[in-house]
């Protein structure tokens, strides 16, 4: 999946201060045969009226409409032309243990998750869903769940799903969008809950980095406004990568400066931004209008 920044929620100001996503998807432990949900088909005809209007065969009752569970299970269509084989590598092995025609299910609606992502992240989610509903007890295909909730703004879904990847993995990477997640659900004080020495030795440089861009907004939520400056003065701002994070770590640094009423140098901290950001991911540019 992707890892370029998601649009950015309602109750902030800009896109720049969003964790990024990883790029994985992936599936382990199917559900057996006997466990699929079942139509109405399945479970034997008792009689029933024949179908009004002529339609169908005499004597044939109706087709029972599918229950809810049955159409997450089913998940939206996929054309025929997505192939499991356009699965990433690291995805593939972790859908190993999994029948071949499960597992090329599994995989069909991981890569359309990742497709649909960016542009209609409310498809991507069910696809997931359809994934999870054929292999639920696993690291990655819970974290698509989470990536694509987060992404269609299902915060507590959202959140309820990385908790079960990081329970089933172990790793730490998911902490900045679950504090992320916090945020959105309007719980600062529990998004800097994530913020320990444990998570922090877990996490690699970027995941630091994605983590103390969300802290800063939660303290920033909290009027804590120099507390989130001096946090993110912690990181490289003045890095020379070309990271998608650069451009994230430089547009949160510029909206805490300007929260603090520092408007000069927040100014001159979103041109930086705009330098650094070619792909678009944050509205520099816009905020730089507005405030000139």
């Amino acid at each position: 999946m992707s890892d370029a920044p998601r649009q950015g929620r309602g109750d902030r100001q800009g896109r720049g201060d969003r964790p990024g996503r990883s790029d994985r998807q992936g599936g382990r432990r199917e559900r057996g045969q006997d466990d699929r949900p079942r139509s109405g088909g399945d479970r034997g005809r008792s009689g029933g009226r024949p179908p009004q209007g002529g339609r169908g065969r005499p004597g044939r009752p109706e087709r029972e409409e599918r229950t809810v569970d049955q159409k997450i299970y089913d998940g939206p269509p996929i054309p025929d032309d997505v192939s499991a084989k356009d699965l990433d590598k690291f995805a593939k092995q972790a859908l190993q243990g999994l029948p071949e025609k499960l597992a090329d299910r599994v995989s069909r609606h991981l890569v359309m998750a990742g497709l649909l992502i960016a542009s209609d992240p409310e498809t991507a989610y069910l696809h997931a869903l359809a994934a999870k509903a054929r292999a639920n007890r696993n690291a990655l295909i819970r974290e698509a769940c989470g990536e694509t909730a987060y992404a269609a703004g299902k915060f507590a879904e959202a959140l309820a799903e990385f908790r079960a990847a990081r329970r089933l993995s172990g790793q730490q990477m998911y902490a900045p969008m679950m504090a992320d997640c916090e945020r959105a659900l309007r719980r600062p004080e529990k998004a800097l809950t994530y913020d320990t020495p444990e998570v922090r030795k877990a996490l690699d440089d970027a995941g630091n980095i994605e983590l103390s861009i969300v802290v800063a907004g939660a303290r920033r939520d909290l009027g804590q406004f120099e507390a989130a400056i001096r946090l993110l003065e912690t990181e490289p701002l003045s890095s020379a990568s070309r990271a998608p994070w650069v451009a994230r770590l430089r547009y949160a640094y510029a909206d805490a400066l300007l929260a603090a009423g520092r408007r000069d140098e927040a100014l001159e901290w979103f041109h930086r931004t705009v330098a650094t950001d070619g792909d678009h991911a944050t509205d520099a540019a816009e905020r730089l209008a507005e405030l000139e």
